[in-house]
């Protein structure tokens, strides 16, 4: 494993409190040593900008090996999102509690998709 790779440990979340919650009960939390979260809950009064604020730090964080972002914040951010091209920190799509996982709309599951010629 190099050396890269050894240090990319977290996995930072965005998403709604339920799902946050849930994740952060899996003992992923980790407050570094300038006090920055690897998560954030994001509700109806988060504004735009501290979305993705967050989302471009934690893609730029070379501790962070995967963001969790559920598909809701995803698709308030979806062009940060979809111009995303890092295999590090790899985007994982969520659904939340009350938003079903739509296929159609995972970036990274459409670039699979038109790497295998399937795209429609």
């Amino acid at each position: 494993m190099s050396l890269l790779q050894k240090d990319r440990s977290l996995i930072a979340v965005l998403g709604d409190e339920d799902s946050v919650t849930g994740i952060l009960l899996a003992g992923t939390g980790h407050i570094d040593s300038k006090q920055k979260p690897n998560f954030l809950v994001v509700d109806a009064k988060t504004p735009l900008p501290k979305i993705e604020e967050a989302f471009q730090e934690f893609s730029k964080r070379k501790d962070v090996a995967i963001i969790l972002i559920t598909q809701q914040v995803a698709d308030q951010i979806r062009e940060l999102v979809d111009s995303y091209n890092q295999a590090f920190p790899t985007i994982l799509e969520i659904p939340s509690k009350d938003h079903p996982y739509d296929p159609s709309k995972d970036s990274v599951l459409k670039r699979v998709q038109r790497l295998f010629g399937e795209e429609k």
